[in-house]
């Protein structure tokens, strides 16, 4: 691994669920730099627009950035077009900038995972730094800590669920990478988007329910 490679080398893990009536994205909260803990409450979720969410395992510096540019891409979408973006609009577009950086061979060093409202429907994408985009019918899980989370995802994921189960769901996948994974740790956001919007779960009501 080159030093370039190493020095953007980043731990995290993130999860997104498909519920059948809204879509759940988790984090957990810890920023490393190596092997030094940088930071114990990084927010790694951001809200794009009232009904989608991204999520960012890698460059938190990177991360941030796109986040903060799609947020107001989708701003002058709305100007422009007079009309609330699609998660498919986002996602399409955050895929496509995320492929030019990448052609010019400073990428955003970054995985990405986009939820919320699309037409019809609440959708999840999953997005590498190369700006592939992959549609995720179930679930996905990024960062060093994913193997974990994908373990219990797998095991615990059932059709149609409620976005309550979708939480707990989320938080034991986190929670699972946190046990296991040093570069994960320090506790679980979760996000609900549905058909209220973009709204954070209380913390306290997702580690009592879990229990």
């Amino acid at each position: 691994m080159t030093d370039v490679q190493e020095g953007h080398k980043k731990g995290t893990t993130t999860v997104g669920i498909v519920c059948k009536d809204a879509v759940i994205l988790a984090a957990d909260k810890r920023a490393t730099l190596g092997f030094l803990i940088a930071n114990k409450d990084v927010d790694k979720i951001f809200e794009v627009t009232s009904n989608i969410g991204m999520t960012f395992a890698g460059s938190a510096a990177d991360g941030q950035a796109l986040a903060k540019l799609m947020k107001a891409e989708m701003r002058l979408y709305n100007l422009n077009t007079g009309l609330a973006p699609s998660l498919t609009v986002a996602a399409s577009l955050t895929a496509n900038v995320v492929l030019e950086r990448a052609k010019s061979f400073i990428p955003y060093y970054v995985q990405l995972i986009m939820g919320g409202k699309d037409t019809n429907s609440f959708s999840l994408y999953s997005l590498d730094m190369g700006g592939s985009i992959i549609q995720e019918k179930k679930f996905t899980a990024t960062g060093s800590g994913s193997p974990m989370a994908f373990g219990v995802l797998e095991d615990g994921y059932k059709d149609n669920m409620s976005s309550e189960e979708g939480v707990q769901l989320a938080f034991k996948a986190i929670n699972s990478a946190i046990k296991r994974d040093i570069f994960t740790g320090e506790g679980v956001n979760v996000i609900v988007i549905d058909k209220n919007g973009y709204r954070k779960v209380n913390p306290e009501q997702v580690t009592t329910k879990s229990k």
